[in-house]
């Protein structure tokens, strides 16, 4: 087991967006040869990144992708359409190169770091995969909390050394995922005790119920509710008790950016609750925080007006492994292109409406 980091840094401040810079960008899209606000949301975009990088004239060039992969004690409840199993064998298929983040990591030129926090049957050894082994998966949280407290430090922990490693890649952008059977559960049940909203509303097929599935998995997720509620006193003790090893370690990597400013980009509904922890433990973390897409998960858009924020796209995914947040990344690398490459009304000698 990983030797437990203090969680001092956990307090660390946030760092805070470049006004200046920001006001620069915002001026130079009124000079691009375009009408005012034609390019919608990407002119938001670049004047974000501009405030985010500290510059009027953002990029995107570096990505670094990190996949969290953890195991859920709660799936001896039959909460998902998938056995276990099917974690571990996964981690075999990132590490070969044959999953969807893997096709995406390849196309936008971002290296993928993939990440063992625990898992309930052993994958193997991988040269591309690093091994936290905090557990082999979270206990039952229908019966006790999901992670001790050393547990929930060291999964926070992942997600902070996840961004040092960025940081001294000289990363411009982060992409989080997570993969693990029955995290769906783990969400709905945190994002319920965080919102004080029944699961009935943030509860879907995950991996692919039916109604019958998803009416069990919700009366699952009650159970949980009921016996933690009153120990609740805390969004990371939320965290602890309903988590999961990958989503806390998510949590720790939002907070972490925020501390170093550095923007991520969010993936769907798991990682949005995992943002949702970091900003109601500390308010503001969502200043450095893209959201990339609404899944089809009906908790994901409550969880996303709730942080009052809103995506970029709408594809219908729910795959999870950071694979919305990637297919993301080309249009935020568009928008600033769009915005330093456009000749301003002066440079191509065209007359500016008045």
């Amino acid at each position: 087991m990983n030797e437990t980091k203090s969680l001092a840094w956990l307090t660390k401040p946030i760092a805070t967006l470049d006004k200046v810079n920001e006001e620069a960008a915002r001026y130079r899209q009124t000079q691009l040869t375009k009408p005012p606000g034609s390019l919608g949301r990407l002119e938001e975009i670049a004047i974000r990144m501009a405030a985010l990088q500290g510059t009027a004239s953002p990029g995107i060039e570096r990505v670094q992708i990190a996949i969290f992969v953890g195991d859920h004690g709660v799936a001896a409840e039959n909460v998902s359409a998938f056995p276990q199993s099917v974690t571990s064998e996964m981690i075999k298929n990132f590490a070969n190169g044959g999953a969807a983040i893997n096709a995406l990591a390849d196309e936008i030129n971002a290296p993928l770091d993939l990440i063992n926090m625990g898992t309930a049957h052993d994958p193997g050894l991988f040269d591309e995969v690093t091994n936290h082994n905090i557990g082999p998966g979270t206990a039952n949280f229908t019966i006790e909390p999901a992670m001790t407290a050393e547990q929930l430090n060291q999964s926070l922990a992942a997600g902070h050394d996840a961004i040092e490693c960025a940081q001294f890649a000289g990363a411009q952008l982060f992409v989080g995922g997570e993969m693990g059977i029955a995290n769906s559960t783990a969400a709905s049940a945190l994002a319920a005790c965080l919102l004080s909203i029944s699961p009935t509303y943030l509860t879907g097929p995950g991996t692919g119920l039916d109604a019958q599935g998803i009416s069990h998995k919700i009366k699952v997720i009650q159970r949980a509710i009921d016996l933690h509620k009153t120990f609740i006193d805390s969004p990371l003790e939320a965290l602890r008790r309903v988590g999961g090893f990958e989503i806390a370690a998510l949590s720790g990597a939002y907070i972490r950016c925020a501390q170093v400013g550095m923007p991520a980009i969010v993936d769907g509904f798991v990682a949005s609750v995992a943002a949702l922890v970091a900003e109601q433990f500390r308010p503001g973390i969502t200043d450095w925080l893209l959201f990339s897409h609404r899944s089809t998960e009906p908790g994901h858009k409550i969880v996303l007006d709730a942080l009052k924020v809103k995506p970029l796209l709408d594809l219908g995914l729910r795959l999870g492994e950071g694979s919305g947040a990637a297919t993301a990344v080309p249009i935020l690398r568009l928008a600033c292109a769009l915005h330093n490459k456009m000749a301003t009304f002066n440079e191509a000698s065209i007359s500016k409406t008045e």
